[in-house]
Formats: structure tokens, sequence, C-alpha cells
């Protein structure tokens, strides 16, 4: 888990960043030595060269660390990225500068969870829910025309939050197998509708079948 995505993509590059810093600064070994020989005898040290050694011995060491460090971003087998958002403008803004500066970053991204998505199983009788489902659609294609070589996940909006460990256990298994929302609910006022439908259409059959046979009867 990550910080949002601007403080994210600093974090990243900063293995980069020390990395360059410190290579510039073990470029000037030489110029260092001198210089910290110097500040040593100015502050009565009698220029002692193993103090300058141990920090350019220090720095070595960190710089060892940091290149290892970038190695391990830059290895799919041991990182890659699994970026989460909402079928939103902003999300999918976010998500495509995420995507493309890991990629200058050399590390690995083929994951998106799109979370909240509001599947038209469960919208019922509500305009709301039936709004909200044409804008998420319409951000969900752009989604897979972006990332159409990427495993893209989508995950469902709840009516309650997912906490506690058989929450999550049971949640996390949607990121595992395609979710199948549950069968629409039965909505107040929905069954009567239907009924009333019902009943018109037997009408118009009814209404048919009399004309029907009035036609025969005149043509007899």
């Amino acid at each position: 888990d990550t910080a949002p995505t601007g403080h994210t993509l600093r974090l990243l590059n900063f293995p980069t960043v020390l990395e360059k810093g410190l290579g510039k600064l073990m470029s000037l070994k030489g110029a260092m030595g001198g210089m910290m020989g110097q500040v040593s005898r100015m502050l009565g040290g009698g220029g002692d060269e193993n103090m300058a050694d141990q920090v350019l011995g220090k720095m070595e060491g960190m710089l060892d660390i940091v290149k290892k460090i970038n190695e391990q971003f830059k290895d799919p087998g041991l990182t890659t990225f699994v970026c989460v958002c909402i079928p939103e403008f902003l999300s999918l803004y976010e998500t495509e500068r995420l995507v493309q500066e890991l990629a200058k970053y050399e590390i690995d991204t083929h994951n998106v969870v799109i979370n909240q998505v509001i599947f038209p199983d469960i919208v019922g009788a509500s305009k709301l829910l039936e709004a909200r489902v044409r804008m998420q659609s319409k951000y969900l294609e752009q989604f897979y025309d972006l990332y159409e070589d990427f495993h893209i996940v989508k995950l469902p909006l709840l009516e309650e939050e997912v906490r506690g460990v058989d929450a999550l256990k049971a949640f996390s298994t949607n990121l595992m197998r395609v979710y199948a929302p549950p069968p629409p609910l039965q909505m107040a006022g929905h069954s009567s509708r239907e009924a009333a439908l019902e009943a018109e259409v037997a009408a118009l059959r009814k209404r048919v079948s009399e004309l029907e046979a009035q036609l025969n009867g005149g043509k007899a």
C-alpha cells in the first residue's frame, strides 16, 4: 500500500536521485579527501586522513545498497505495482500518470484493480444508480482501451465497509475470480407494475383474437 500518487512517485524516484547524488560525490573523491583533511586540521584534528577514508567508505557502502534497491525495483520477478482506482475521470487521469511514470522508472506494472463498480444487475428502479452506471461505463471502456494488455479486475461497490479479517478474506476472493453480482432484489411496487403490464398484454391479445374472429366471420 502506498501514499497518494504524487508522494509515491517521489518515493519511487528517491533511490535514483540518491544514486546519482552519491555517484557525483564519489567522482569527487580525491578533492573531498583533501578538503576533509583541511577541515580536520582547522578543528585541531591534525589532518587525520582516516576520517576522510571512513566517510568515503560509508558513502561507498550506501551507494552499493542504493544500487541494489534500484535493481530490485526494476526486476519484475521481485517488484510489481498494482494500480487501484475507481471508474471516474480524475482516477483514470491519475492512473495513467502513474503508469507512464512507472514505465519511465522501468518498474513493472500490468495489473489494474477498478474498485466501487456498480453493476447493472443491481440497479433496479433507481434512476440515480442508472445514471452512475452510464457514467462508470464510459470510463470503464476507456480503462479497457488504454490498458488492453493489462490484467483488469472489477470490484463492486458494497453497501457496507469491508472491515475485519473475515470480511477482507471474503472480499479478496473477488481479486482471484470474476465477480458475479447477486440476483436483483424485488423492488417495492415492482410486482404490481409487472402485473399491470401482464394484464394489459392479455387484454390486447384478447382484442386481437376478437378482431380476427370478426374478420373470419365476415369472409364466411
